[in-house]
Order: structure tokens, then sequence, then C-alpha cells
């Protein structure tokens, strides 16, 4: 798929279409829950990464899934679908308030962040307050087996944050550590999200497995997709700078490639420039040549198409239905942007 004919209406813009009157209702449920008589400040920065304008994946996912699988059909008006959805994006916007204080980031999606904005102590005391919301919200379905899929989500998530603070600057990281990282910092809220979703639908066993394994090879190629797109993308496509992740020195999946290819001479300069983080001009040049002399970008592009074509695969043994084959779409979409 090339990106420029999708750009409008791409996977995302169709799923967004399908389930337009359910995310009206997840997005009352999102206002409802974020307001907080005794602390303004509270909605104040919550409203700021909630209206910057994200692709709201995530609650779509659970939507999807649940639609997939017969939810709304089975339970006629029940809204169970869409508060899992909201509790999906609280989990998620708590997570990003987190991470741009760990990351000390000054932007998101464009726009300056929370931290910046207010300060750290708002970030992490409100992204914490999303996080109780989320619990309070998974609770009324009144299905453990929901409560389970998204409370160790949540555990993954935090999980995958505190092994990305070990591992990063870390060359002796592995490929496995990567994924692992990844898992937490992406595809773990994606399959809990899939997952849930097919689970308040009562979806057969095979069903559920099916969404998991979806959600959760679709959140690990969109997020090698993403560490791609550092080493070759535009900013205005990735909202950051090319070479954001090399100057933070990440160890991202075509980093982790081409370190383990390297000769004595290459791995002096791969310890200098992000073990001790002594780097200077030109130093993205030559690390970009060597991931380029060791294939690293077009292996991790591989990967990337590997996985996406997992998630796609998933879907087989799914009811056939209109959301399933949007879904498939996504799959190809996440990554077309490095295909």
């Amino acid at each position: 798929m090339d990106g420029s004919d999708n750009a409008h209406h791409g996977p995302q813009d169709r799923l967004a279409e399908a389930l337009a009157p359910d995310m009206a209702a997840v997005n009352a449920i999102i206002r409802a829950r974020m307001a907080s008589e005794h602390a303004p400040r509270i909605p104040e920065v919550t409203a700021h990464l909630i209206e910057a304008g994200g692709k709201r994946i995530r609650p779509m996912l659970v939507l999807a899934a649940a639609h997939i699988c017969g939810y709304p059909a089975r339970n006629p008006g029940g809204e169970d679908h869409q508060k899992l959805a909201a509790t999906v994006e609280f989990i998620h916007t708590a997570t990003l308030l987190h991470d741009d204080v760990v990351d000390e980031s000054a932007q998101r999606r464009g726009r300056p962040t929370a931290n910046l904005l207010w300060d750290n102590k708002s970030s992490v005391l409100v992204g914490d307050y999303l996080f109780a919301r989320a619990f309070q919200l998974m609770v009324e379905p009144g299905s453990l087996r929901v409560l389970d899929i998204l409370a160790n989500a949540s555990a993954t998530i935090a999980e995958g944050e505190v092994l990305q603070l070990t591992a990063a600057r870390d060359l002796a990281t592995t490929e496995d550590t990567y994924i692992r990282v990844v898992r937490g910092k992406t595809a773990a809220l994606f399959s809990a999200a899939t997952e849930s979703g097919a689970e308040i639908a009562g979806a057969t066993p095979d069903q559920v497995r099916a969404l998991y394994t979806y959600g959760d090879a679709l959140g690990i190629a969109f997020q090698i997709a993403d560490d791609l797109l550092d080493y070759g993308g535009t900013s205005a496509v990735i909202g950051k700078n090319t070479g954001d992740d090399f100057r933070e020195r990440k160890l991202t999946l075509p980093l982790i490639k081409a370190v383990a290819k390297a000769d004595a001479e290459e791995q002096a300069f791969w310890t200098r420039v992000i073990a001790k983080g002594d780097q200077h001009e030109g130093d993205l040049e030559i690390a970009l040549s060597l991931m380029e002399r060791h294939g690293a970008l077009a292996a991790a592009r591989a990967d990337a198409l590997t996985w996406a074509a997992t998630a796609r695969a998933a879907l087989a043994p799914l009811p056939d239905h209109p959301l399933r084959a949007i879904l498939g779409d996504l799959a190809d979409f996440v990554v077309s942007r490095i295909a």
C-alpha cells in the first residue's frame, strides 16, 4: 500500500467511520470520568493530552473485536465494550504522561508535553489518577477474566518500562530483550484491547486467542516500523526528528542488529556514541552507513513485515465481518510506511 492515497482514507479512517457512534459514546465516558471537582488540574492536564488528536487506535481495537465477535447483537444496548474502550484509552494516556516524564520529552504529537506545560509532579500524579480511573471502569462490566487481561497488561507495561531503563545504552541488549520491551511499551495494550473486546463479547477460546495474537503482532509490527522510521522517516510523518533515538542512545532493532555484526573498530564506535554518549557531528551518518553495510535496516524491515503478516493471518478463525477485513488492512498499513 502506498501511504499517499491512503493518507486520507486508510484503514484507521475506515475503522473510525465504522465505529463512529461507539466512539462518540466512548468519548463521552472519557470526558465524564476525567472530571474532578476537587482537583481542577486533573481535567486540565488530561484534556490537553486526550484532545491532542491521537488516533484512538486502542479503544477502536476493543470495539472492533467486540463487534466481530457479536457483542452488540447479543447484548443490545450494552455499554460494556464502550467502557472497556475508555479503560484502555485511560491506561494508554496514563502511560504517556509517565513516559514523557521518564524520557524528559518536550513534545508529543507535535505539541508541548504536559510535563513541560505544567510540571513533572502534575504529570505523574494525573497519570496515577487515570490508572485509578481505569481500574474503576474495568470493574464495571463484572468480568473477572477481563479484569485479569487488563491488570496483566498494566503490569506488563510497567515491567517493560523498567526493562527499557536497564536495557537503554547497554550494547549487550539482545533482540529478545528488545521484543520484551516492545511488548511492554506497545503490544501489551494492543493485545489487551483486542482480547478483552473478544472476551466481553463471549467469544470462543479460539477467537479470543486469535484476537490476542492479532493485537500482539500488530503492536510489535507497529513499534518496529516506528523505530525504523527514526532512521529514515521525515519528522512530519513521525512527529519527531530523524535520529532522535540515536541521540537518546536508544537500542532499537536496527541498532541492535548492526551492533551484533560489528567488528572491533565498529564496536569501539558504538561504545563511544551509545554506551558513553560521546556523540559528534556526523556520527548519525556513520551509524546509518554501518546499519546499511550490515543490512540491519533491511533485516528490521523484514521482521516488521513478518509480524504484520502474523497479525493478518491470526484473523482467519474469526467470523466473516466487515471490521475483520479492516483489521487485516490495518496490519498491512502499519508497515506500509516502511515497505
